[in-house]
């Protein structure tokens, strides 16, 4: 199948959310609210809080933390709700960014979105000004010294479920799916004892855009550094080919 290099640059954007455990633990709490708020407690039933439960397990979160997230969930009745909001808007030199949130206060996420991108050298846009530039894709990344199925058989497990296409990095595989098929190839690949990094739906980049000079990388990762601060912020997406 084709080869994805540049979806390492999701894997690198993965790798600084994760890097305050934290952090990505409260967003995952978060998630998970919204999902049992959406279809109640039993991820048998709800398909979208068990693609949760698989995403917080490859977070190493541990068990009964996810446990009682669930259950602090189905009992919430401290009247906090969460929505999701997205913003759009450009980097330095035209970088594309797309901003998932997950808040209670649509007032002070817009705020800080927009001052994350004016101090990144950047401009918040309006709906759909970016989007068009993104697929909207599943994406599973499996590190390649953890699995122990060779690539031919990870590639018909993948393909077999349901996948759209699979890739063969330096240091990992990459299944791609539909966001509708997602969930079912993620489950195969669990169901096989496929250990994963990283399995979430994702926004992948039709195309990159390079910044040639030092003053607008600087400014790109002062712009991903104050998003990835917020604690509104869920994920980040860009087409910055880094």
């Amino acid at each position: 199948m084709s080869g994805h290099s540049k979806f390492a640059n999701i894997k690198h954007k993965k790798e600084r959310n994760d890097s305050a455990k934290g952090k990505v633990f409260t967003m995952l709490g978060r998630e998970i609210q919204v999902a049992v708020k959406a279809a109640g407690p039993d991820p048998a039933s709800n398909g979208k809080l068990r693609d949760i439960v698989a995403k917080c397990k490859a977070n190493n979160m541990p068990n009964d933390t996810i446990d009682r997230s669930i259950k602090k969930a189905a009992g919430n009745d401290e009247g906090v709700e969460y929505e999701v909001i997205r913003y759009e808007g450009y980097g330095p030199a035209g970088v594309a960014v797309i901003v998932e949130t997950l808040t209670d206060n649509r007032n002070r996420a817009a705020a800080n979105v927009r001052n994350a991108f004016t101090k990144g050298g950047g401009n918040m846009g309006t709906s759909g000004c970016v989007s068009f530039m993104f697929d909207e894709k599943g994406l599973i990344v499996i590190d390649k010294e953890e699995v122990e199925m060779d690539e031919e058989e990870l590639m018909m497990v993948a393909l077999d479920a349901g996948a759209e296409d699979f890739a063969a990095e330096e240091d990992s595989f990459e299944i791609i799916t539909s966001p509708d098929d997602f969930s079912a190839v993620r489950e195969a690949s669990e169901a096989a004892g496929i250990p994963m990094v990283s399995a979430e739906v994702t926004m992948i980049p039709q195309t990159y855009t390079e910044l040639t000079s030092d003053e607008d990388r600087k400014k790109m990762n002062k712009l991903l550094d104050l998003l990835d601060e917020d604690d509104d912020v869920q994920n980040t997406f860009h087409n910055w080919d880094e």
